[in-house]
């Protein structure tokens, strides 16, 4: 980051930002990428290059866009959302179909349809990029177009032992996250087509996601996407060893099912299930061990490229004791 070579992007000028968006659409295998600060602002701006307003958008009722992004889409570009509920946080054909607006003046025009892979509220679960060809199809007939919400889209890579540009390849735009489990400290990036992209840029700006000498945060997402992706193995393995050693833990459930990459949700049975689960957060974090209440009666723990094999058995041997002792 010190090293990098930079200039003012907002002017097209920053070398490191302009390799790191080029290296991002070889990946993807689209015609253009754009670095943005964050997937929040990755997804806003293109569900608002994709749209007008007054315009509705399906996803998934669970989905990052409709909790956690603070209604921007509904606020900045007038979006309706128009959420479904599905089983594993994954839309089916016959749920975009059904959930078409038809033509009449009372109704919103269906305008896009959002995915989200992995799945953050059900657990890092992944699609395949087969299931993500049925959902565009089924879009691309109606005349809708597709946002992937890939925030750690190289995660279900990985797990899947696919490439990113096999997920990438029917969606209309696509953002993935250089942090996370990627490991850079800041930053996404959107990826589409050329024309696309144009317009994505001129949202970001208005946005205030115009970067000046942003090749210094541009190089580390380079080390992102260049040495930090085969290495996503190793947090899915210990994802797994964390979930097995808390299944069968007194009042905790988990859906081992669900654990494929690198996120673990553990349900907290029984009554006084909330109190519980604040007192499981309190305590683990008292043990030098944080996890996140993502609910009344649930917890969210995350493996990434800082928790080694012994941090795990640390948080289990946190869990059990704050269990056995309830």
């Amino acid at each position: 980051m010190a090293r990098a070579e930079v200039g003012d992007d907002v002017w097209g000028e920053d070398p490191t930002v302009a390799r790191l968006e080029a290296v991002a659409a070889e990946r993807l295998g689209t015609e253009a990428g754009l670095f943005v600060t964050s997937g929040t602002q990755g997804n806003l701006v293109c569900l608002l290059a994709h749209t007008e307003r007054g315009q509705e958008v399906i996803l998934d009722l669970d989905s990052h866009i409709y909790n956690y992004e603070v209604a921007g889409a509904s606020l900045i570009g007038g979006l309706q959302m128009r959420p479904v509920k599905t089983a594993r946080g994954f839309l089916d054909p016959a749920q975009v179909r059904e959930a078409l607006r038809p033509t009449n003046i009372h109704l919103p025009v269906s305008a896009l349809v959002c995915l989200e892979n992995t799945h953050n509220r059900h657990g890092g679960t992944c699609c395949t990029p087969e299931e993500i060809r049925t959902v565009a199809c089924a879009a691309h007939e109606a005349g809708l177009r597709v946002h992937l919400d890939g925030a750690r889209l190289f995660n279900a890579a990985v797990a899947l032992r696919r490439s990113a540009r096999e997920f990438a390849h029917e969606a209309d735009s696509v953002t993935f996250c250089v942090s996370k489990g990627l490991g850079a400290p800041v930053g996404s990036v959107v990826c589409g087509r050329g024309d696309f992209i144009a317009r994505a840029r001129r949202w970001r700006k208005m946005l205030g996601g115009g970067m000046r000498q942003a090749g210094v945060i541009a190089a580390a997402g380079l080390v992102a996407l260049e040495q930090m992706v085969d290495r996503l193995v190793d947090d899915h393995t210990h994802a797994r060893l964390l979930a097995e050693g808390l299944a069968g833990l007194p009042g905790i459930r988990i859906d081992l099912g669900t654990v494929q990459t690198n996120i673990v949700i553990v349900g907290i049975d029984g009554p006084g299930a909330q109190a519980r689960t604040g007192a499981l957060v309190q305590g683990c974090a008292e043990r030098k061990v944080k996890v996140h209440a993502m609910g009344p009666a649930s917890i969210r723990c995350v493996t990434h490229k800082d928790v080694d094999a012994d941090d795990i058995a640390r948080a289990i041997a946190a869990f059990r004791e704050i269990t056995s002792a309830g």
